[in-house]
């Protein structure tokens, strides 16, 4: 097995550096930015829409939805060299509501939605989570009930971005509640701007917010429910496969390691510096390995979509691995830079511009958010190994 890129990626890769480096709108070294913020949002919108005239946010889409037939490899290169510099240019559209709908929507939904994802002209934000339906999330009690040519919403989603201004949601509604757990439920889009759509604002402790969003008799139109009614578990479970796939892990996750690499090289402690600390070079070390296999582990998925598979307990590896991986950089980063990685990104004796600190404060959700660890531990034990449910 050759894990090198093509020279054709390995040129494409360098392409979107480069143009990263002269078109990017911020300072990705300095300055980190949080697309489920209002001005984060401003901000990624603008360099979304560069990106969708080079035709690389759906890369690997067929053209005539806006793609450019590419391999599903450069579209891994692509999102991979935007992780490692903190870019978030997916909300979940092109990743996710963009295959899912080329799976199971109907022509006209795929007419309506994929040349606008492919060309930045719709931002999503994600309606699973409820305030007593996350990691059960076949427990969604959001009621979607028919009426005339719309669904009515009634219920409430939360931890989600809506409060940035994003347009549209992607949500699970329940449908028929007399139907088994996994039944029942629909697939379905829906515009935020429709009466009914309450949207709160919950401060998170690194900083930043999230949202509640309450439906109160909002109306949908049922062109917005993609795949069979009460069929739509199946349809989000296939998305989730997609969530779970991503590269961006590890690559965040090497751009820390590179980090704390460079601190040791420049700060000493007890009189040596850290990179010569015996113990410091063997959990970087570590770090590396782990780094590296999240990343081969990541790519084979790639692989798999590449030859038309929808990965499934290899989605689940790879989503485990990669944001435990993440995790456990986090916080050797915080055990290293010591009490002074403490400080936020405000205080001018903040290591590293507090990126660390932050970050540690934040990386817990990576193992909660698109099914917990211990989620993934059940999906690889049942499907992957075929043991007994408990």
């Amino acid at each position: 097995m050759d894990f090198r890129f093509s020279e054709e990626d390995e040129a494409f890769r360098r392409e979107v550096v480069d143009f990263v480096e002269a078109e990017l709108p911020w300072d990705w070294r300095n300055h980190e930015v949080d697309s489920e913020e209002p001005d984060g949002l401003k901000l990624v919108r603008a360099f979304k829409k560069k990106l969708a005239d080079k035709g690389w946010l759906t890369r690997a889409w067929p053209r005539e939805y806006g793609g450019q037939e590419a391999s599903h490899m450069q579209q891994l290169i692509f999102g991979v060299e935007m992780s490692y510099r903190g870019i978030p240019v997916d909300d979940g559209g092109v990743s996710m509501v963009g295959p899912t709908i080329m799976m199971s929507g109907t022509e006209a939904q795929k007419r309506f939605f994929l040349p606008k994802i492919s060309r930045a002209e719709i931002d999503w934000c994600q309606g699973y989570s409820e305030p007593d339906a996350g990691s059960d999330l076949a427990s969604v009690q959001t009621r979607a009930v028919e009426d005339g040519d719309d669904f009515v919403l009634n219920g409430s989603k939360i931890w989600n971005g809506a409060h940035s201004g994003a347009g549209w949601m992607f949500m699970l509604v329940r449908t028929d509640p007399d139907a088994p757990k996994h039944r029942g439920i629909s697939f379905l889009v829906a515009e935020m701007n429709v009466p009914g759509v309450k949207i709160e604002r919950i401060p998170c402790m690194w900083g930043a917010d999230r949202s509640l969003v309450t439906f109160e008799g909002a109306r949908v139109p049922k062109s917005g429910l993609i795949g069979e009614k009460n069929m739509g578990w199946y349809v989000g479970a296939t998305l989730l496969d997609l969530e779970r796939s991503g590269a961006n892990y590890s690559a965040r996750a090497l751009r820390l390691l590179e980090d704390l690499v460079d601190f040791c090289k420049e700060n000493v402690r007890d009189g040596r510096l850290l990179s010569d600390n015996p113990l410091v070079r063997s959990r970087l070390a570590r770090a590396a390995v782990d780094i590296e296999a999240a990343r081969l582990v990541a790519y084979n998925v790639a692989s798999m979509q590449s030859k038309g598979q929808i990965p499934n307990k290899e989605a689940s590896i790879s989503k485990l691995v990669g944001s435990e991986t993440l995790l456990t950089v986090y916080g050797l980063g915080m055990q290293i830079l010591g009490m002074y990685g403490q400080l936020d990104p405000e205080s001018k004796w903040a290591p590293l511009r507090g990126r660390f600190e932050k970050g540690y404060m934040m990386v817990g959700a990576n193992t909660v958010a698109a099914g917990t660890s211990e989620i993934q531990r059940n999906i690889i034990a049942t499907r992957g190994l075929g043991l007994p449910r408990g």
